[in-house]
């Protein structure tokens, strides 16, 4: 009897078979954008799929990569029920205008809109009406770009249902005779507004107007300006006495003020903000958020004219604030900061810029209150010492704490931190500490997902071990060792031995970083995945001993992941523009200019993705899936 035939392995079934087409495509949909980009990698049957529910996605959210207008019009195919919409777009111009520009949208956040004119201004306000919140970041500023009041006043004429404008751009743009008037045609269910800067004459004017609508006892019915607004962030020339009184008048139900200024001159006593503009905050009591801050960006000024008297009288009407942001409020001494400190119960959120009286006798009784700090900002306060960061540790519920160029801190105030049970977030900056303070971190319990060492001459290579021995490698994600003139080659590639998955890293303006310390990068693995492929950001701009050689480390399969890298302008151009045009994707700075974005607000909003071995987005929109959603779209 012969012996049975071998048994031949069966192939697993097709997806499509194994699961009905309408299965997947409803799964599908319940994934964010990337995810969606992602799965569309797995096979054939997973890309028509997620072509298709590209056609249902309710929110389209890719700020993380910046599209060109070939590229994202067939990702936003016509959509009935796309109502969210966020994008980076830096690389788009005014032909786009057609893709953000949706009927039915309920949500547009678009940042970097520079080579975009006011036509999109325009545009939305004929075509989103169920708009509800609308942020635009740097809009025409590109030099010649097109912008008027005209499409200001189209976009408050057609969008009738906005609740929260935000307009990051120069409302000088828009000086008009008409201009104050015309915001009698914006939504009344307006809740938030938001202004990079408006000139203080056109504030002025639109606040008086507003007060004059208000008071207003004629038969025919006036509109009402801002009638709900509740949130005000504006910059303005000056923050003076007349300004906080008018805003406080013309706008009784606000809960949240933040102003901005920055001189170009010495303000006059007319000019500047007084302890009796000061009192007259919060009339209502109804404000939970002031933040009054001064830049130093053009003058190195302060308000010069409050006192710890103002504060008193501020703290007296604002017991209810939640948050606080003072900057530059020079004269102001412990006794002010600690009427806030106790007279605000419910405080979470602490700022002080450029404190120089504040000392440690701030916190001295701190454990004595029944605040719960979450949020602590003290920079550029050179009094405060080790004892008083002792003192503040006391609130076990910090999350973020900002302590850069306090230049008296040392070893012992990060000792103090290194077991608070919720820290994540802790930025040293221009601090005295050295490699022990780098060892009680790594020593300590505090889930530490960012860190900021910048400018902290002390440390060494040595400090990298140390920081790197405990818990602290498994959280961290985004790491700042700039202006550190002893880290060399050799501390990075202790760094890339510690497989710590970094997200960010920033090593700006350190001589002794060279190539060595790039292809150590490059070829760190992380759990398995390719070569350096958690990194994100890597900012390397005037480091000594970058040569053109280490540009070479950047062309896949390395930093897969990397969307922003910084270098120096000086590097062989040829080369810089070679990547440039094999990675279109990833944002290249040599100018010295910041990478990424870190505001107060949004301190807490780290998100880390948990990608597979290559970066499927980029595989989805380069390699010919592309043309997958284009003939969906056809279809």
């Amino acid at each position: 009897m012969s012996p049975p035939d071998p048994i031949e392995p069966s192939s697993p079934p097709a997806m499509d078979s194994a699961l009905p087409a309408a299965v997947v495509a409803t799964i599908l949909s319940h994934l964010d954008v990337r995810s969606l980009l992602a799965t569309s990698a797995v096979c054939r049957c997973f890309r028509s799929c997620a072509s298709h529910a590209l056609t249902f996605l309710p929110s389209f959210h890719l700020l993380e990569v910046a599209l060109t207008h070939e590229l994202l019009r067939p990702l936003l195919s016509p959509n009935p029920s796309l109502r969210s919409l966020r994008l980076d777009c830096s690389r788009l111009e005014d032909a786009a205008i057609g893709c953000l520009a949706r009927t039915g949208l309920n949500e547009l956040t678009l940042l970097n809109c520079d080579n975009i004119s006011g036509r999109l201004l325009r545009e939305l306000g004929s075509t989103c009406q169920d708009l509800r919140v609308l942020s635009l970041h740097s809009l025409a500023e590109r030099r010649g770009l097109p912008i008027s009041f005209s499409d200001l006043q189209e976009l408050l004429n057609g969008c009738s249902q906005l609740e929260s404008l935000r307009l990051a751009l120069d409302f000088s743009m828009f000086d008009d005779p008409n201009f104050s008037h015309v915001w009698a045609s914006a939504s009344e269910a307006l809740t938030s507004l938001e202004i990079g800067y408006i000139p203080m004459i056109m504030l002025l004017e639109l606040l008086t107007v507003t007060m004059e609508s208000q008071q207003s006892m004629d038969h025919v019915k006036t509109p009402v300006f801002f009638p709900s607004l509740q949130k005000l962030c504006l910059s303005v020339d000056f923050i003076t006495d007349h300004l906080i009184g008018s805003i406080s008048t013309a706008l009784p139900s606000l809960t949240h003020l933040d102003l901005q200024d920055a001189p170009i001159i010495e303000p006059t006593t007319s000019s500047d903000l007084t302890n009796a503009g000061l009192q007259k905050i919060n009339p209502n009591g109804k404000l939970k958020h002031i933040s009054l801050m001064r830049s130093q960006e053009f003058l190195f000024t302060s308000f010069r004219r409050v006192n710890d008297l103002g504060i008193l009288l501020m703290a007296e009407k604002c017991s209810n604030l939640e948050s606080v942001c003072l900057g530059g409020f020079s004269r102001v001494t412990d006794t002010g900061f600690r009427a806030i400190i106790h007279s605000c119960s419910g405080l979470h959120k602490l700022r002080v810029s450029h404190g120089s009286q504040l000392t440690d006798l701030v916190f001295h009784d701190i454990i004595a209150t029944s605040l719960c700090l979450t949020h602590v900002s003290l920079r550029w306060c050179n009094l405060l010492t080790d004892v008083g960061i002792e003192r503040l540790s006391f609130n076990k519920d910090l999350n973020i704490l900002d302590l850069r160029e306090c230049r008296s801190l040392g070893d012992e105030a990060v000792r103090s931190l290194s077991c608070l049970p919720k820290l994540q977030i802790l930025l040293l900056d221009g601090t005295d500490i050295s490699d022990q303070a780098l060892k009680y971190l790594g020593l300590g319990t505090c889930p530490l997902a960012s860190l900021s060492l910048r400018g902290c001459r002390k440390l060494t290579n040595d400090c990298i071990p140390l920081l790197f021995a405990g818990s602290v490698k498994h959280n961290l994600q985004v790491l700042d060792l700039s202006r550190i003139p002893s880290i060399t080659d050799d501390g990075i590639m202790l760094l890339a031995r510690s497989r710590t998955p970094l997200i960010e890293l920033r090593m700006r303006e350190n001589p002794k970083i060279g190539d060595t310390a790039v292809m150590a990068l490059a070829s760190m693995l992380v759990d398995g995945g390719t070569h350096g492929s958690s990194l994100r950001l890597l900012d390397l701009y005037d480091c000594g001993r970058i040569t053109p050689l280490a540009i070479r480390w950047f062309k896949k399969p390395y930093f897969p992941r990397l969307r922003w890298l910084g270098v120096t302008g000086s590097l062989n151009r040829v080369m810089v523009d070679a990547l440039v045009r094999s990675r279109p994707f990833l944002h290249m700075a040599s100018r010295g200019e910041e990478l990424g974005t870190l505001h107060w607000e949004t301190f807490s909003d780290w998100y880390r993705h948990n990608d597979d071995d290559f970066d499927e987005l980029e595989q989805w929109l380069l390699d010919g899936d592309l043309s997958v959603a284009e003939t969906s779209l056809e279809e």
